[in-house]
């Protein structure tokens, strides 16, 4: 399970489900390169929008193994699974047990991270 952030001026998740797929690149920290190697086809992925939004907006899942683009970088295809019942802001997120310790909070700018079991969990229930 992981969390894929982006700005929705550029690509949304209404942009993911039109779609219906797309190459999940541009990722150039070597950390979230890292995350992004570890991948599998078929694990979830939260889709964080970034700027205003500060908020999970919908699940996507891993369409491919990982693979190198052109510029040597890794890369996925993600595909929509579903758009959230509600957001959830990343204020919300702070407040979950154990957050703080998640990379979404401590190292803000990262774009691709893995999402322990529980804060998934208590994600989807602040969604529903």
């Amino acid at each position: 399970m992981y969390l894929l952030k982006t700005e929705p001026s550029e690509y949304s998740f209404d942009h993911l489900e039109r779609d219906k797929e797309t190459v999940w690149d541009g990722v150039k920290n070597p950390l979230a390169q890292r995350f992004i190697s570890q991948m599998k086809k078929g694990d979830l992925c939260f889709i964080y929008h970034t700027g205003k939004e500060r908020a999970v907006v919908g699940i996507g899942e891993v369409s491919s193994e990982p693979y190198k683009d052109s510029n040597n970088l890794w890369v996925v295809r993600v595909r929509p699974v579903k758009r959230l019942k509600r957001p959830v802001s990343l204020e919300q997120i702070k407040r979950i047990e154990g957050a703080k310790d998640f990379y979404l909070v401590r190292m803000p700018r990262l774009s691709v991270m893995p999402v322990p079991k529980e804060i998934w969990e208590a994600i989807l229930s602040l969604s529903s």
